[in-house]
């Protein structure tokens, strides 16, 4: 077993992730050097957040003699979010009583790449019951703390995986997004999350989830980290239902490049009617103004969206989606999932899903391909287009209670993340970027959203702000 120095962890803590890939092509540090900085930081600060729910430093250790000191992200110690992605011999329970027992028996595609890009996975990161909640709470590994205050959420259904990286334990993490998932936890926990444009990473061996509404990517501490993940797992199969255009070069060498001037658009306003805290107000009009003394033409839009509407009929299509998916692991799990195996809410998405019929549930699918084009179509004049990524400060642990039983009133808390749902619908890449701190250090996303398959605007512009608004010196209470 590798030593564990003090400047070891320092520089482990202090590096992201392209940084440490570079200390192991150098051979100034070895990847089983990383995997034991890792396990030290983990054991030392996940006590006081619950961020790391399966420490699978054994995993990490085998692994680390095989990685390939010239792979891009290589050595990195990495975690795995303990939702639907699959890495061989790793628990995979969805953060769900009915799925408890379940090790992963192969690989992902997404996960083969991971591993063809050098990381190294030492540990599963908690999420909310099947990802359904904007906190991360789950009854069967209990609530992850925000690194920045205690009591307020950490966000989900990523918000393990952003607690983790916000508090150094490791520079990058997986993350999925099924209506804010990854935007929403990298506000509550001032990091940065991706949601790439719909298809850019393949589901394979899977189909498709939720109509093209859900989408895989990481939460890290800089833009470029962001970038080259995207690198390491971006592309499609043959067969895959969609394909957004890829550019030539990497979105790393895109990223580092200064953007034309961009028209931008910008809105402090939410599309159901629901008021905008002063925080995530203030945060947006800072970014605006940032990106219009970058040279950029900045204006104020408002999104024609019905959001209530839009909400309503998204869900409604996800519990249909929920339910089918339960019914299709009976085979696996040996028998029908009971209102005993699950969260209340949760059985209360399976009962509606059960209850729609084909005919309603295809004409909600109708209904979101028309909402993707009027999204789309109503921002199609910006190249960027600015928002708070939630509308309020971090709500308090327990806000977001899964243990609700009925559907809709669960349902009416989540206008806090009325600006991120949308494009899960359109397929629009988006990002939140940590911009804004109160004054009591409580970090405050912007999100800025491109047009489909141009990554490229958004990590370019987000390196000007990374630049123009510095973040990477901040650290919460708990961190190492």
């Amino acid at each position: 077993m590798a030593t564990v120095t003090d400047s070891l962890l320092k520089t482990y803590a202090e590096s992201d992730a392209l940084g440490l890939a570079g200390l192991v092509r150098r051979k100034e540090v070895s990847p089983a050097e990383l995997v034991e900085a890792a396990a030290t930081l983990i054991d030392r600060l996940n006590p006081s957040l619950n961020a790391v729910i399966h420490r699978l430093y054994d995993m990490g250790r085998a692994a680390a003699a095989t990685i390939d000191r010239d792979a891009p992200l290589a050595g990195v110690p990495f975690l795995l979010k303990e939702l639907a992605s699959s890495w061989t011999g790793a628990p995979n329970t969805n953060a769900s009583v009915y799925f408890k027992d379940f090790v992963a028996t192969f690989d992902t595609e997404a996960v083969r790449r991971m591993k063809a890009a050098g990381l190294n996975l030492v540990g599963k990161s908690n999420a909310p019951e099947n990802g359904w909640s904007i906190s991360t709470e789950p009854k069967l590994y209990g609530a992850t703390r925000n690194p920045w205050k205690a009591d307020i959420t950490a966000g989900g259904s990523s918000g393990g995986t952003a607690a983790a990286v916000a508090a150094r334990m490791v520079p990058i993490g997986e993350a999925s997004d099924g209506a804010g998932s990854i935007r929403i936890p990298a506000s509550c926990c001032g990091v940065v999350g991706l949601k790439p444009s719909r298809g850019r990473v393949t589901l394979a061996p899977f189909g498709d989830f939720w109509y093209g509404g859900a989408y895989f990517l990481c939460c890290s501490r800089t833009v470029r980290d962001t970038a080259a993940y995207l690198d390491a797992l971006a592309g499609a199969l043959p067969g895959d239902p969609y394909t957004p255009p890829t550019p030539g070069e990497s979105w790393l060498s895109l990223s580092a490049k200064a953007p034309k001037k961009l028209r931008i658009g910008y809105t402090v306003t939410p599309p159901n009617g629901t008021p905008v805290g002063t925080e995530p107000k203030a945060a947006v009009l800072a970014a605006a103004k940032a990106l219009e003394a970058l040279g950029h033409e900045v204006e104020e839009h408002d999104m024609a969206l019905d959001a209530n509407a839009a909400w309503k009929t998204y869900t409604d299509m996800t519990c249909v989606q929920t339910a089918a998916m339960f019914a299709a692991s009976e085979q696996f799990v040996g028998r029908p999932v009971t209102k005993n195996d699950v969260e209340p809410v949760t059985w209360a998405i399976i009962e509606r899903g059960r209850a729609t019929g084909g005919i309603a549930h295809i004409a909600d699918v109708e209904q979101i391909r028309q909402l993707s084009r009027a999204i789309a179509g109503d921002l199609a004049p910006y190249d960027l287009f600015v928002t708070p990524t939630l509308t309020q400060l971090p709500r308090p642990v327990g806000y977001y209670d899964m243990s609700e039983t009925d559907l809709d009133r669960y349902n009416a808390k989540w206008t806090d993340s009325v600006f991120a749902f949308p494009f899960n619908i359109s397929g629009q890449p988006a990002i939140s970027l940590p911009l804004h701190w109160t004054a009591d250090g409580i970090p405050v996303g912007v999100q800025m959203v491109g047009r489909y398959g141009d990554e490229a605007t958004v990590l370019a512009a987000s390196v000007q702000l990374e630049q123009q608004m510095p973040w990477k010196d901040r650290r919460p209470p708990v961190s190492a």
